[in-house]
């Protein structure tokens, strides 16, 4: 993707043709169930949805002047990744995800620390994405946030 993309709009229309229907459900998934709170935005060149500086106005420490990242999706080289904050900082949420994964898609799980990583775009896991989303409010977010990382 063109690191210089700045809108939703124009990071979707630089995906391949092959791959935006995929990509655009997943988006759809993502807005149809993302608790109240949470704003959708080109962050880290990717779409994310963040805590907005007038909910949260200390942003994301590693970069202050970022509003707290919760999640971000992308269309990588090789696949659409799912970036999900809460599955890195809260084991139980993690353990449950990758418990439920198999009963949603008969590929292996291929998972960093925030990472889900989709090569087989017809078989993303959409209902389990669904779930995933009602996971945090953004209040619970903030405080497992501040919790785990602010110091």
């Amino acid at each position: 993707m063109d690191n210089n993309t700045t809108t939703v709009t124009t990071y979707i229309n630089g995906i391949s043709e092959a791959r935006k229907p995929f990509f655009n459900k997943l988006r759809q998934v993502v807005l149809d169930n993302l608790p109240n709170g949470f704003e959708e935005c080109i962050n880290y060149n990717m779409i994310g949805y963040v805590v907005p500086f007038k909910t949260y106005p200390d942003g994301y420490h590693c970069k202050p002047e970022l509003p707290l990242p919760f999640l971000h999706i992308a269309s990588q080289k090789n696949f659409i990744a799912l970036y999900h904050m809460g599955i890195y900082a809260e084991p139980k949420i993690h353990d449950w995800f990758v418990k439920e994964y198999p009963k949603h898609c008969k590929y292996k799980l291929d998972m960093g620390k925030s990472c889900i990583r989709f090569k087989k775009m017809e078989d993303i896991p959409y209902d389990l994405i669904t779930a995933l989303m009602k996971k945090f409010t953004v209040k619970q977010w903030i405080s497992i946030y501040e919790k785990q990382f602010k110091k």
